[in-house]
Protein backbone atom coordinates (compact mmCIF):
# COMPACT_ATOMS: atom_id res chain seq x y z
CA UNK A 1 0.00 0.00 0.00
CA UNK A 2 1.39 3.68 -0.44
CA UNK A 3 2.08 6.16 2.39
CA UNK A 4 -1.56 7.89 1.88
CA UNK A 5 -3.42 4.36 2.64
CA UNK A 6 -5.82 2.80 0.08
CA UNK A 7 -8.58 1.01 0.28
CA UNK A 8 -9.72 -3.05 -1.08
CA UNK A 9 -8.72 -3.14 -4.66
CA UNK A 10 -10.57 -5.07 -6.80
CA UNK A 11 -8.13 -7.15 -8.62
CA UNK A 12 -5.04 -9.39 -7.31
CA UNK A 13 -1.70 -7.86 -7.13
CA UNK A 14 0.70 -9.23 -9.76
CA UNK A 15 4.61 -9.01 -9.45
CA UNK A 16 5.05 -6.96 -13.29
CA UNK A 17 0.98 -5.34 -12.38
CA UNK A 18 1.52 -2.79 -9.01
CA UNK A 19 -1.39 -0.83 -10.17
CA UNK A 20 -3.54 -4.11 -9.92
CA UNK A 21 -4.80 -3.55 -14.04
CA UNK A 22 -2.13 -5.81 -15.56
CA UNK A 23 -0.04 -2.48 -16.79
CA UNK A 24 -0.36 -2.51 -20.57
CA UNK A 25 -1.06 -5.98 -21.18
CA UNK A 26 -3.64 -5.77 -18.49
CA UNK A 27 -5.68 -3.46 -20.16
CA UNK A 28 -5.70 -6.23 -23.58
CA UNK A 29 -6.62 -9.25 -21.03
CA UNK A 30 -9.83 -7.37 -19.72
CA UNK A 31 -11.12 -6.88 -23.17
CA UNK A 32 -10.86 -10.67 -23.99
CA UNK A 33 -10.68 -12.33 -20.84
CA UNK A 34 -7.42 -13.97 -21.61
CA UNK A 35 -4.76 -14.27 -19.68
CA UNK A 36 -1.60 -11.85 -20.22
CA UNK A 37 0.77 -15.05 -19.85
CA UNK A 38 -0.10 -16.43 -23.31
CA UNK A 39 -3.04 -18.10 -21.92
CA UNK A 40 -1.67 -20.64 -19.20
CA UNK A 41 -1.81 -20.84 -15.73
CA UNK A 42 0.95 -19.46 -14.12
CA UNK A 43 2.47 -21.50 -11.06
CA UNK A 44 3.94 -19.60 -8.06
CA UNK A 45 6.27 -21.27 -6.47
CA UNK A 46 6.70 -21.38 -2.47
CA UNK A 47 7.64 -17.79 -0.94
CA UNK A 48 8.72 -16.57 2.04
CA UNK A 49 6.25 -14.28 3.82
CA UNK A 50 7.66 -10.62 3.17
CA UNK A 51 6.57 -6.89 3.15
CA UNK A 52 4.15 -5.77 0.42
CA UNK A 53 4.20 -2.03 0.43
CA UNK A 54 0.72 -0.88 -1.60
CA UNK A 55 0.32 -4.11 -3.58
CA UNK A 56 -2.96 -4.63 -4.89
CA UNK A 57 -4.54 -7.52 -4.10
CA UNK A 58 -7.77 -9.71 -5.74
CA UNK A 59 -10.66 -7.65 -3.73
CA UNK A 60 -8.16 -7.20 0.01
CA UNK A 61 -5.49 -5.01 0.55
CA UNK A 62 -2.56 -5.69 3.04
CA UNK A 63 -2.59 -3.56 5.90
CA UNK A 64 0.29 -2.05 7.66
CA UNK A 65 2.43 -4.24 8.99
CA UNK A 66 1.04 -7.32 7.39
CA UNK A 67 3.37 -9.42 5.45
CA UNK A 68 2.06 -9.92 1.88
CA UNK A 69 -0.32 -13.03 1.24
CA UNK A 70 1.10 -16.60 0.89
CA UNK A 71 0.43 -18.86 -1.98
CA UNK A 72 -0.39 -22.15 -0.55
CA UNK A 73 2.44 -24.81 -1.30
CA UNK A 74 0.47 -27.17 -3.19
CA UNK A 75 0.58 -27.48 -6.85
CA UNK A 76 -2.49 -25.58 -7.23
CA UNK A 77 -2.97 -23.49 -10.57
CA UNK A 78 -4.20 -19.70 -10.16
CA UNK A 79 -7.32 -20.19 -12.19
CA UNK A 80 -7.13 -16.15 -14.10
CA UNK A 81 -11.02 -17.24 -14.99
CA UNK A 82 -11.70 -17.50 -11.64
CA UNK A 83 -14.91 -15.20 -10.56
CA UNK A 84 -15.60 -13.11 -7.82
CA UNK A 85 -18.43 -13.88 -5.76
CA UNK A 86 -21.56 -12.83 -7.80
CA UNK A 87 -23.69 -11.92 -4.92
CA UNK A 88 -21.52 -9.27 -3.95
CA UNK A 89 -19.49 -8.24 -6.94
CA UNK A 90 -22.58 -8.55 -9.72
CA UNK A 91 -22.81 -4.22 -9.93
CA UNK A 92 -18.62 -3.60 -10.06
CA UNK A 93 -17.07 -3.63 -13.26
CA UNK A 94 -13.53 -2.23 -13.81
CA UNK A 95 -13.56 0.94 -15.12
CA UNK A 96 -10.99 2.19 -16.86
CA UNK A 97 -11.31 6.19 -15.93
CA UNK A 98 -11.97 6.06 -12.26
CA UNK A 99 -11.04 3.58 -9.51
CA UNK A 100 -13.28 0.94 -8.05
CA UNK A 101 -15.27 1.72 -5.07
CA UNK A 102 -16.54 -0.53 -2.18
CA UNK A 103 -20.20 -0.54 -2.04
CA UNK A 104 -21.54 0.31 1.54
CA UNK A 105 -24.45 -2.18 0.84
CA UNK A 106 -22.97 -4.92 -0.42
CA UNK A 107 -19.04 -4.81 1.88
CA UNK A 108 -19.86 -3.17 4.85
CA UNK A 109 -18.11 -5.25 7.14
CA UNK A 110 -17.00 -7.94 4.87
CA UNK A 111 -13.66 -8.35 3.56
CA UNK A 112 -12.04 -10.97 1.27
CA UNK A 113 -9.39 -13.24 2.43
CA UNK A 114 -7.52 -15.68 0.12
CA UNK A 115 -8.81 -19.85 0.33
CA UNK A 116 -5.79 -21.70 2.39
CA UNK A 117 -7.31 -24.88 0.45
CA UNK A 118 -6.28 -23.62 -2.89
CA UNK A 119 -10.11 -23.21 -3.74
CA UNK A 120 -9.13 -19.38 -4.85
CA UNK A 121 -10.37 -16.41 -3.00
CA UNK A 122 -13.44 -16.68 -0.99
CA UNK A 123 -15.73 -13.83 0.53
CA UNK A 124 -16.77 -13.94 4.09
CA UNK A 125 -16.57 -12.03 7.44
CA UNK A 126 -13.49 -12.57 8.86
CA UNK A 127 -11.29 -11.20 10.93
CA UNK A 128 -8.02 -9.79 10.02
CA UNK A 129 -4.85 -11.81 10.69
CA UNK A 130 -1.89 -9.69 11.87
CA UNK A 131 1.58 -11.59 10.99
CA UNK A 132 4.62 -10.49 12.36
CA UNK A 133 6.11 -7.01 11.88
CA UNK A 134 9.29 -6.53 9.99
CA UNK A 135 11.95 -4.89 12.04
CA UNK A 136 13.23 -2.65 7.98
CA UNK A 137 9.66 -2.00 8.04
CA UNK A 138 9.32 1.93 9.16
CA UNK A 139 5.08 1.63 9.22
CA UNK A 140 5.74 -1.74 10.93
CA UNK A 141 4.68 -0.59 14.60
CA UNK A 142 1.51 1.34 12.98
CA UNK A 143 -2.22 0.10 13.66
CA UNK A 144 -3.25 -3.45 12.71
CA UNK A 145 -5.23 -4.00 9.50
CA UNK A 146 -7.34 -1.43 7.68
CA UNK A 147 -10.27 -0.89 8.73
CA UNK A 148 -9.55 -1.81 12.07
CA UNK A 149 -8.81 1.91 13.84
CA UNK A 150 -7.10 2.95 10.93
CA UNK A 151 -7.72 6.48 10.42
CA UNK A 152 -9.57 6.71 6.47
CA UNK A 153 -7.41 9.11 4.50
CA UNK A 154 -9.84 9.43 1.78
CA UNK A 155 -12.24 10.40 3.99
CA UNK A 156 -12.60 13.67 4.33
CA UNK A 157 -13.38 16.37 1.30
CA UNK A 158 -9.59 17.64 1.51
CA UNK A 159 -7.88 14.42 1.19
CA UNK A 160 -5.36 14.66 -1.99
CA UNK A 161 -6.92 11.92 -4.04
CA UNK A 162 -5.33 8.07 -4.74
CA UNK A 163 -2.99 7.92 -7.52
CA UNK A 164 -3.44 6.80 -11.25
CA UNK A 165 -2.15 4.84 -13.04
CA UNK A 166 -0.15 5.95 -16.46
CA UNK A 167 -3.09 5.19 -18.69
CA UNK A 168 -6.12 7.00 -16.28
CA UNK A 169 -3.76 10.03 -15.67
CA UNK A 170 -5.19 13.12 -17.01
CA UNK A 171 -3.01 16.18 -18.49
CA UNK A 172 -3.76 19.16 -16.01
CA UNK A 173 -6.10 21.81 -17.89
CA UNK A 174 -4.80 25.01 -18.88
CA UNK A 175 -5.79 28.03 -16.74
CA UNK A 176 -7.96 30.05 -18.51
CA UNK A 177 -8.08 33.82 -18.18
CA UNK A 178 -10.97 36.01 -19.36
CA UNK A 179 -8.40 38.97 -20.86
CA UNK A 180 -5.20 38.82 -22.60
CA UNK A 181 -3.19 41.08 -20.97
CA UNK A 182 -0.52 41.04 -24.36
CA UNK A 183 2.68 39.45 -24.44
CA UNK A 184 4.48 42.55 -22.28
CA UNK A 185 1.85 43.79 -19.67
CA UNK A 186 0.40 42.03 -16.61
CA UNK A 187 -2.97 41.50 -15.54
CA UNK A 188 -3.64 44.08 -13.06
CA UNK A 189 -4.84 42.73 -9.98
CA UNK A 190 -7.99 45.50 -9.79
CA UNK A 191 -9.38 43.39 -12.78
CA UNK A 192 -8.00 40.20 -11.75
CA UNK A 193 -10.35 39.27 -9.23
CA UNK A 194 -7.39 36.67 -8.24
CA UNK A 195 -7.14 38.01 -5.23
CA UNK A 196 -10.70 36.17 -4.34
CA UNK A 197 -10.70 33.10 -6.28
CA UNK A 198 -9.21 30.79 -3.42
CA UNK A 199 -11.19 32.71 -0.40
CA UNK A 200 -14.58 32.72 -2.16
CA UNK A 201 -14.92 29.10 -3.04
CA UNK A 202 -17.07 28.06 -0.20
CA UNK A 203 -17.78 24.40 -2.06
CA UNK A 204 -17.10 21.34 0.65
CA UNK A 205 -15.85 19.29 -2.34
CA UNK A 206 -13.43 20.81 -4.23
CA UNK A 207 -10.64 20.21 -2.02
CA UNK A 208 -6.51 20.81 -2.62
CA UNK A 209 -6.57 17.96 -4.99
CA UNK A 210 -9.65 19.67 -6.83
CA UNK A 211 -8.08 21.19 -10.08
CA UNK A 212 -10.87 23.15 -11.59
CA UNK A 213 -11.21 25.18 -9.05
CA UNK A 214 -8.67 27.83 -10.89
CA UNK A 215 -10.45 28.03 -13.81
CA UNK A 216 -14.17 27.32 -13.84
CA UNK A 217 -17.38 29.35 -14.18
CA UNK A 218 -17.02 30.53 -10.57
CA UNK A 219 -13.69 32.42 -11.16
CA UNK A 220 -14.98 33.60 -14.06
CA UNK A 221 -17.91 35.38 -12.64
CA UNK A 222 -15.49 36.75 -9.91
CA UNK A 223 -13.56 38.39 -12.46
CA UNK A 224 -16.40 39.51 -14.40
CA UNK A 225 -17.91 40.89 -11.28
CA UNK A 226 -14.89 42.42 -10.48
CA UNK A 227 -14.27 43.80 -13.76
CA UNK A 228 -17.74 45.38 -13.76
CA UNK A 229 -17.02 47.28 -10.39
CA UNK A 230 -14.05 48.46 -11.52
CA UNK A 231 -15.78 49.93 -14.73
CA UNK A 232 -18.25 51.30 -12.26
CA UNK A 233 -15.71 53.77 -10.12
CA UNK A 234 -14.47 54.91 -13.94
CA UNK A 235 -17.86 55.77 -14.93
CA UNK A 236 -18.74 57.31 -11.84
CA UNK A 237 -15.17 59.08 -11.27
CA UNK A 238 -15.49 60.59 -14.87
CA UNK A 239 -19.60 61.10 -14.11
CA UNK A 240 -18.41 63.68 -10.94
CA UNK A 241 -15.42 65.11 -12.90
CA UNK A 242 -17.67 65.84 -15.90
CA UNK A 243 -20.59 67.29 -13.44
CA UNK A 244 -17.81 69.13 -11.92
CA UNK A 245 -16.26 70.62 -14.24
CA UNK A 246 -19.85 72.00 -15.97
CA UNK A 247 -20.70 73.07 -12.36
CA UNK A 248 -17.63 75.62 -11.97
CA UNK A 249 -17.93 76.41 -15.51
CA UNK A 250 -21.44 78.01 -15.32
CA UNK A 251 -20.43 79.61 -12.36
CA UNK A 252 -17.62 81.19 -13.71
CA UNK A 253 -20.15 82.13 -16.97
CA UNK A 254 -22.46 83.81 -14.43
CA UNK A 255 -19.94 85.51 -12.58
CA UNK A 256 -18.18 86.69 -15.55
CA UNK A 257 -20.63 87.52 -18.35
CA UNK A 258 -24.35 86.59 -16.46
CA UNK A 259 -26.44 89.16 -14.62
CA UNK A 260 -25.44 89.64 -10.41
CA UNK A 261 -28.52 87.46 -8.50
CA UNK A 262 -30.69 90.55 -7.31
CA UNK A 263 -33.93 91.14 -5.67
CA UNK A 264 -37.00 93.09 -7.48
CA UNK A 265 -38.56 96.13 -5.92
CA UNK A 266 -38.96 98.69 -3.38
CA UNK A 267 -38.10 96.19 -0.45
CA UNK A 268 -40.37 95.51 2.55
CA UNK A 269 -41.60 96.78 5.11
CA UNK A 270 -38.86 95.82 7.54
CA UNK A 271 -36.16 98.80 8.23
CA UNK A 272 -32.71 98.00 8.91
CA UNK A 273 -29.76 100.77 9.68
CA UNK A 274 -26.57 99.72 8.37
CA UNK A 275 -23.42 101.59 8.91
CA UNK A 276 -20.92 102.98 6.45
CA UNK A 277 -17.46 103.47 8.31
CA UNK A 278 -15.30 106.32 6.59
CA UNK A 279 -13.57 105.33 3.57
CA UNK A 280 -15.67 102.09 2.36
CA UNK A 281 -15.84 101.57 -1.36
CA UNK A 282 -18.42 99.92 -2.96
CA UNK A 283 -17.72 96.61 -2.50
CA UNK A 284 -17.21 97.07 1.12
CA UNK A 285 -20.84 98.78 1.29
CA UNK A 286 -22.25 96.00 -0.82
CA UNK A 287 -20.82 93.69 1.65
CA UNK A 288 -22.55 95.60 4.40
CA UNK A 289 -26.13 95.72 2.67
CA UNK A 290 -25.81 92.08 1.30
CA UNK A 291 -25.05 90.85 5.23
CA UNK A 292 -27.91 93.23 6.57
CA UNK A 293 -30.30 91.84 4.12
CA UNK A 294 -31.00 94.88 1.64
CA UNK A 295 -29.43 93.40 -1.31
CA UNK A 296 -29.61 90.15 -2.72
CA UNK A 297 -25.72 90.36 -3.85
CA UNK A 298 -22.26 92.68 -3.77
CA UNK A 299 -21.89 92.82 -7.22
CA UNK A 300 -25.47 93.70 -7.76
CA UNK A 301 -24.95 96.93 -5.60
CA UNK A 302 -21.85 97.78 -7.13
CA UNK A 303 -23.39 97.49 -10.76
CA UNK A 304 -25.97 99.64 -9.87
CA UNK A 305 -23.64 102.45 -7.96
CA UNK A 306 -21.36 102.60 -10.95
CA UNK A 307 -24.43 102.92 -13.41
CA UNK A 308 -26.02 106.09 -11.07
CA UNK A 309 -24.54 109.22 -12.16
CA UNK A 310 -24.64 110.34 -8.41
CA UNK A 311 -23.58 106.79 -6.97
CA UNK A 312 -20.34 107.83 -6.14
CA UNK A 313 -21.67 110.32 -3.85
CA UNK A 314 -22.50 107.68 -1.08
CA UNK A 315 -20.28 108.36 2.24
CA UNK A 316 -19.64 107.16 5.61
CA UNK A 317 -22.77 107.11 8.20
CA UNK A 318 -25.29 105.54 9.49
CA UNK A 319 -28.36 104.93 6.43
CA UNK A 320 -31.79 103.32 7.17
CA UNK A 321 -33.02 101.14 4.15
CA UNK A 322 -35.35 98.92 3.70
CA UNK A 323 -34.66 94.69 3.22
CA UNK A 324 -35.13 92.85 -0.05
CA UNK A 325 -34.98 95.90 -1.94
CA UNK A 326 -33.50 96.18 -5.33
CA UNK A 327 -29.73 96.97 -5.87
CA UNK A 328 -30.77 100.26 -7.61
CA UNK A 329 -33.11 101.48 -5.35
CA UNK A 330 -31.23 101.03 -2.77
CA UNK A 331 -28.79 103.41 -4.28
CA UNK A 332 -31.87 106.21 -4.60
CA UNK A 333 -32.39 105.73 -0.95
CA UNK A 334 -29.38 106.36 -0.14
CA UNK A 335 -28.58 109.26 -1.77
CA UNK A 336 -31.47 110.57 -0.11
CA UNK A 337 -31.08 112.44 2.71
CA UNK A 338 -34.25 111.56 4.80
CA UNK A 339 -32.90 107.98 4.85
CA UNK A 340 -29.36 109.27 6.27
CA UNK A 341 -29.39 108.31 9.56
CA UNK A 342 -26.08 110.26 10.51
CA UNK A 343 -25.26 113.74 12.37
CA UNK A 344 -23.23 115.81 10.15
CA UNK A 345 -20.38 118.26 11.89
CA UNK A 346 -20.07 121.22 9.32
CA UNK A 347 -16.61 122.79 9.90
CA UNK A 348 -17.00 125.97 12.63
CA UNK A 349 -20.04 124.27 13.67
CA UNK A 350 -19.69 124.62 17.88
CA UNK A 351 -20.70 121.94 20.17
CA UNK A 352 -23.98 122.91 21.53
CA UNK A 353 -25.38 122.46 17.82
CA UNK A 354 -23.88 119.62 17.34
CA UNK A 355 -25.34 117.78 20.72
CA UNK A 356 -28.80 119.17 19.40
CA UNK A 357 -28.67 116.80 16.56
CA UNK A 358 -27.65 114.07 18.14
CA UNK A 359 -30.41 114.45 20.83
CA UNK A 360 -32.80 114.91 17.43
CA UNK A 361 -31.20 112.02 15.77
CA UNK A 362 -31.13 109.43 18.70
CA UNK A 363 -35.02 110.74 19.19
CA UNK A 364 -33.80 112.12 22.79
CA UNK A 365 -34.60 114.48 25.53
CA UNK A 366 -33.16 118.04 24.43
CA UNK A 367 -30.15 118.44 26.28
CA UNK A 368 -29.48 115.01 26.72
CA UNK A 369 -26.15 114.77 25.45
CA UNK A 370 -25.01 117.86 26.57
CA UNK A 371 -25.36 116.66 29.80
CA UNK A 372 -23.28 113.63 29.35
CA UNK A 373 -20.94 115.34 27.74
CA UNK A 374 -19.86 117.18 30.70
CA UNK A 375 -20.32 114.22 33.21
CA UNK A 376 -18.02 111.90 30.23
CA UNK A 377 -15.90 113.92 28.64
CA UNK A 378 -12.68 112.23 30.65
CA UNK A 379 -13.79 108.92 28.85
CA UNK A 380 -14.04 110.08 25.55
CA UNK A 381 -10.29 109.97 24.21
CA UNK A 382 -9.65 113.71 24.50
CA UNK A 383 -5.29 113.64 24.04
CA UNK A 384 -3.39 114.90 27.21
CA UNK A 385 -2.90 118.45 25.91
CA UNK A 386 -6.64 119.12 26.10
CA UNK A 387 -8.74 120.88 28.62
CA UNK A 388 -5.69 122.85 30.10
CA UNK A 389 -7.56 125.82 31.29
CA UNK A 390 -10.18 125.93 33.86
CA UNK A 391 -11.65 128.75 32.20
CA UNK A 392 -12.98 126.57 28.91
CA UNK A 393 -16.35 126.58 28.73
CA UNK A 394 -16.79 123.11 27.28
CA UNK A 395 -13.67 120.93 27.02
CA UNK A 396 -14.87 119.01 24.14
CA UNK A 397 -15.55 122.56 21.99
CA UNK A 398 -12.85 122.22 19.22
CA UNK A 399 -12.88 118.24 19.44
CA UNK A 400 -15.69 117.12 17.79
CA UNK A 401 -14.14 116.73 14.64
CA UNK A 402 -16.08 117.86 11.14
CA UNK A 403 -17.93 115.09 9.13
CA UNK A 404 -20.24 112.64 9.41
CA UNK A 405 -20.92 110.43 11.81
CA UNK A 406 -24.08 107.49 12.51
CA UNK A 407 -26.28 108.07 14.73
CA UNK A 408 -29.42 105.82 14.73
CA UNK A 409 -32.30 105.29 17.30
CA UNK A 410 -31.02 102.97 19.80
CA UNK A 411 -27.05 104.04 20.14
CA UNK A 412 -25.86 106.14 22.95
CA UNK A 413 -25.25 109.49 22.44
CA UNK A 414 -21.88 108.79 24.47
CA UNK A 415 -20.73 106.28 21.15
CA UNK A 416 -21.63 108.48 18.87
CA UNK A 417 -19.32 111.53 21.02
CA UNK A 418 -16.73 108.75 21.17
CA UNK A 419 -16.34 108.34 17.63
CA UNK A 420 -16.18 111.89 16.47
CA UNK A 421 -13.41 112.93 19.37
CA UNK A 422 -11.28 109.76 18.19
CA UNK A 423 -11.51 111.18 14.76
CA UNK A 424 -10.47 114.68 16.14
CA UNK A 425 -7.61 112.93 17.99
CA UNK A 426 -6.54 111.33 15.09
CA UNK A 427 -6.60 114.22 12.79
CA UNK A 428 -4.37 116.76 15.24
CA UNK A 429 -1.74 113.65 15.50
CA UNK A 430 -0.85 113.72 11.96
CA UNK A 431 0.86 116.85 12.67
CA UNK A 432 3.77 117.80 15.22
CA UNK A 433 1.38 120.54 17.29
CA UNK A 434 3.54 121.19 19.70
CA UNK A 435 6.75 121.76 17.80
CA UNK A 436 4.28 123.78 15.79
CA UNK A 437 3.18 125.67 18.42
CA UNK A 438 6.55 126.41 19.54
CA UNK A 439 7.69 127.90 16.15
CA UNK A 440 4.13 130.28 16.34
CA UNK A 441 5.27 131.60 19.57
CA UNK A 442 2.28 130.16 21.41
CA UNK A 443 2.02 128.35 24.74
CA UNK A 444 0.85 124.99 23.63
CA UNK A 445 -1.40 122.62 21.26
CA UNK A 446 -4.36 123.55 22.14
CA UNK A 447 -4.03 127.24 21.35
CA UNK A 448 -3.19 126.08 18.11
CA UNK A 449 -6.76 124.27 17.79
CA UNK A 450 -7.82 127.81 19.40
CA UNK A 451 -6.26 130.06 16.66
CA UNK A 452 -8.14 127.82 13.99
CA UNK A 453 -11.15 128.25 15.42
CA UNK A 454 -11.08 131.82 15.38
CA UNK A 455 -9.81 131.45 11.68
CA UNK A 456 -12.71 129.50 10.50
CA UNK A 457 -15.07 131.91 12.44
CA UNK A 458 -14.31 134.76 11.14
CA UNK A 459 -13.14 133.56 7.32
CA UNK A 460 -15.29 133.81 4.58
CA UNK A 461 -13.69 132.21 1.48
CA UNK A 462 -10.49 129.74 1.73
CA UNK A 463 -8.57 132.73 0.60
CA UNK A 464 -9.13 134.61 3.23
CA UNK A 465 -8.44 131.98 6.20
CA UNK A 466 -3.94 132.53 5.90
CA UNK A 467 -4.76 136.23 6.13
CA UNK A 468 -7.19 135.51 8.46
CA UNK A 469 -4.41 133.66 10.36
CA UNK A 470 -1.07 136.25 10.37
CA UNK A 471 -4.18 138.89 11.28
CA UNK A 472 -4.06 137.11 14.69
CA UNK A 473 -0.51 136.39 15.18
CA UNK A 474 -0.02 139.62 14.66
CA UNK A 475 -1.98 140.70 17.19
CA UNK A 476 -0.86 138.90 19.91
CA UNK A 477 2.29 140.82 20.00
CA UNK A 478 2.04 142.60 22.79
CA UNK A 479 4.37 145.33 21.27
CA UNK A 480 2.28 146.18 18.50
CA UNK A 481 1.62 149.26 17.41
CA UNK A 482 -2.07 149.03 16.55
CA UNK A 483 -4.15 146.79 19.14
CA UNK A 484 -1.17 145.91 21.71
CA UNK A 485 -2.79 142.31 22.30
CA UNK A 486 -5.74 142.55 22.23
CA UNK A 487 -7.60 140.66 19.38
CA UNK A 488 -11.10 142.51 19.47
CA UNK A 489 -12.91 139.52 17.60
CA UNK A 490 -16.78 139.79 17.45
CA UNK A 491 -16.85 135.77 17.21
CA UNK A 492 -14.95 135.16 20.62
CA UNK A 493 -17.97 137.37 22.29
CA UNK A 494 -20.78 135.70 20.44
CA UNK A 495 -19.48 132.60 21.60
CA UNK A 496 -20.01 133.45 24.97
CA UNK A 497 -23.09 134.68 24.44
CA UNK A 498 -24.36 131.93 21.83
CA UNK A 499 -25.05 134.08 19.72
CA UNK A 500 -24.15 134.69 15.59
CA UNK A 501 -24.77 139.06 15.76
CA UNK A 502 -22.53 140.62 13.73
CA UNK A 503 -24.13 143.84 14.99
CA UNK A 504 -22.52 144.72 18.70
CA UNK A 505 -22.96 147.66 20.46
CA UNK A 506 -19.53 149.16 21.98
CA UNK A 507 -21.17 149.79 25.36
CA UNK A 508 -22.15 145.87 25.43
CA UNK A 509 -18.80 145.02 24.68
CA UNK A 510 -16.76 147.20 27.33
CA UNK A 511 -18.88 145.89 29.97
CA UNK A 512 -18.52 142.65 29.34
CA UNK A 513 -15.25 140.73 31.34
CA UNK A 514 -16.30 137.31 30.41
CA UNK A 515 -12.50 135.34 29.32
CA UNK A 516 -13.78 134.90 26.13
CA UNK A 517 -14.32 138.42 25.50
CA UNK A 518 -11.08 139.42 23.42
CA UNK A 519 -11.97 143.15 23.58
CA UNK A 520 -11.22 143.58 27.35
CA UNK A 521 -8.92 140.56 27.53
CA UNK A 522 -5.55 140.46 25.62
CA UNK A 523 -4.38 136.75 24.30
CA UNK A 524 -6.37 134.50 23.22
CA UNK A 525 -9.90 132.82 24.46
CA UNK A 526 -9.39 130.04 27.19
CA UNK A 527 -9.97 127.56 24.17
CA UNK A 528 -11.43 126.71 20.83
CA UNK A 529 -14.97 128.51 19.96
CA UNK A 530 -15.78 126.10 17.37
CA UNK A 531 -14.64 123.03 15.79
CA UNK A 532 -12.07 124.16 13.10
CA UNK A 533 -11.94 122.15 9.67
CA UNK A 534 -8.93 120.94 7.38
CA UNK A 535 -8.66 124.24 5.55
CA UNK A 536 -8.33 126.59 8.65
CA UNK A 537 -6.29 124.60 10.63
CA UNK A 538 -3.92 124.43 7.74
CA UNK A 539 -4.46 128.05 7.75
CA UNK A 540 -3.12 128.58 11.02
CA UNK A 541 -0.11 126.37 10.70
CA UNK A 542 1.25 128.44 7.27
CA UNK A 543 -0.22 131.60 7.64
CA UNK A 544 0.55 134.28 5.10
CA UNK A 545 3.48 137.07 5.97
CA UNK A 546 1.84 140.89 4.39
CA UNK A 547 1.65 142.66 7.33
CA UNK A 548 -1.95 142.40 7.87
CA UNK A 549 -3.71 143.32 11.18
CA UNK A 550 -7.42 144.17 10.57
CA UNK A 551 -9.95 143.29 8.71
CA UNK A 552 -13.79 143.48 7.88
CA UNK A 553 -16.51 141.88 6.16
CA UNK A 554 -17.44 145.25 3.62
CA UNK A 555 -20.50 143.87 2.59
CA UNK A 556 -21.46 141.86 5.63
CA UNK A 557 -21.63 138.92 3.70
CA UNK A 558 -19.38 137.15 1.77
CA UNK A 559 -16.70 139.74 1.05
CA UNK A 560 -13.97 140.56 3.21
CA UNK A 561 -11.15 143.14 3.11
CA UNK A 562 -8.09 143.08 4.81
CA UNK A 563 -6.04 146.72 6.17
CA UNK A 564 -2.01 147.41 7.95
CA UNK A 565 -2.90 150.31 9.29
CA UNK A 566 -5.83 151.83 11.33
CA UNK A 567 -6.04 154.31 8.72
CA UNK A 568 -7.06 151.58 5.97
CA UNK A 569 -9.43 150.46 8.63
CA UNK A 570 -11.54 153.32 8.98
CA UNK A 571 -12.58 153.69 5.38
CA UNK A 572 -13.31 150.04 5.34
CA UNK A 573 -15.43 150.40 8.20
CA UNK A 574 -17.10 153.42 6.24
CA UNK A 575 -17.49 151.08 3.21
CA UNK A 576 -19.10 148.55 5.61
CA UNK A 577 -21.68 150.98 6.91
CA UNK A 578 -22.54 152.17 3.50
CA UNK A 579 -23.18 148.84 2.62
CA UNK A 580 -25.49 147.78 5.60
CA UNK A 581 -27.21 150.89 6.16
CA UNK A 582 -26.31 151.65 9.59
Amino acid sequence: MTEYGRGEGSEPWHPEDPYGDGGWEGQQAHADQQSPYGGQPQHYPQQQPQYDNGGWGDGQQAAYGQAQQQYPQHDGQYDQHQQYNQQQYNQQQYDQQQHQQYDEQGYHGQQQSYDQNGNGWATGTQAQVPYQADPSDPYGQQAAAYGAGQQDYYGSPDAYPPPEPPSRRRAEPEPQIDWDPGPDQGEHAFFAGDDDSEDDSDDPKGGRGDRRGRGDKGGKSGKKRKSGCACLVVLLVFGGGTAGVGYFGYQFYQNRFGAAPDYAGDGTSEMVTVQVPKGAGGYAIGRLLKDAGVVKSVDAFVSAQEQNPKGKAIQAGAYLLKKEMSAESAVVMMLDRKSQNNVLVAPGLRNLNVYKRIDEKLDLASGTTKKIAEKKYKSLGLPSWANDNEDIKDPLEGFLYPGTYPAAKGMKPETVLKEMVAQAAETYGKYDLEAKAKALKLDNPLQVITVASLVQAEGKTEDDYRKMAEVVYNRLNLANPETYGLLQFDSTFNYLKNESDIRISESEIKSNKDPYNTYTNKGLPPGPIDNPGDVALKAALNPTDDGWYYFVATDGLKTTEFAKTHAEFLRLKDKFDASTGS
